[in-house]
């Protein structure tokens, strides 16, 4: 694979999960990372664990607009160019559609949909101006088929899916790809064990119950997702754009 040294990454949701596994590879392979995340106290922590390395953190409430636009500026005093940008960032909440308030259904949407647009937008700019660059949303296998308590959240990552297409096909010639992964449920994640305790107090089934769905008979853990994700940022990758990659252990092959 080839080399990411001397790149410059930007990374939402980075303070935990995928995100958090995304950034420290990319370190490992000498990237500076800008790390976002509205959790200071955990951005605080993973600059404390990377001391010495590359990692800016800049925090930032991902579904605002002028939050998104402040922290590109912030960015752009430390460094001209953005060669990479992962969409990470991304909230749950288990409701039927009956039930679900149009606040949550807002909020889910604010923050997967309307920061992963907002973002890419915003970084999307740098990278025609320098005519090159790679760019990844995280989707959900929800993507690909919905299901009944997730109504928001799948319809953000459908959109997710849609906005990527439509990205890769606007710039497909300008040097830069835009891809989107779709993991399966993904353990050691903080929207894992949210969306367990919500199912537990409505005495719903947990994801760890349904593991004999998955034909590997495991959840992912962040690396798995993060692995594609890098190779999605590689010049191996160079000829792949627009797509949406299954990370599911084969529970979905769609």
């Amino acid at each position: 694979m080839t080399s990411l040294d001397r790149k410059v990454a930007v990374i939402t949701g980075s303070a935990s999960g995928i995100g958090k596994a995304c950034v420290r590879r990319l370190l490992s392979q000498g990237v500076a990372v800008f790390a976002l995340d509205r959790d200071e106290a955990a951005l605080a922590r993973l600059k404390a664990a990377s001391e010495g390395e590359p990692l800016h953190a800049v925090v930032v409430d991902i579904g605002s607009e002028e939050s998104v636009r402040s922290s590109i500026e912030q960015i752009s005093k430390v460094t001209s160019r953005i060669d990479y940008l992962i969409n990470s960032a991304g909230i749950d909440h288990l409701d039927r559609i009956a039930e679900c308030s149009f606040a949550d259904w807002r909020r889910i949407l604010s923050v997967n949909l309307d920061g992963t647009f907002l973002m890419c937008q915003a970084v999307v700019r740098k990278m025609i101006a320098q005519r090159s660059g790679r760019i990844v949303n995280v989707a959900s296998w929800l993507a690909k088929a919905g299901m009944a308590g997730h109504g928001p959240y799948a319809a953000s990552k459908f959109g997710i899916v849609g906005l990527t297409q439509s990205l890769a096909k606007e710039v497909a010639d300008l040097g830069i790809t835009a891809n989107s992964v779709c993991p399966g449920p993904v353990e050691h994640t903080q929207m894992r064990a949210e969306a367990d305790a919500q199912s537990l107090a409505r005495g719903l089934s947990t994801a760890k119950d349904r593991l004999h769905l998955i034909p590997m008979g495991r959840m992912a853990v962040p690396d798995d997702v993060a692995g594609v994700i890098l190779f999605l940022l590689s010049d191996d990758a160079a000829y792949m754009t627009g797509q949406a990659i299954n990370v599911t252990g084969g529970l979905w092959m769609n």
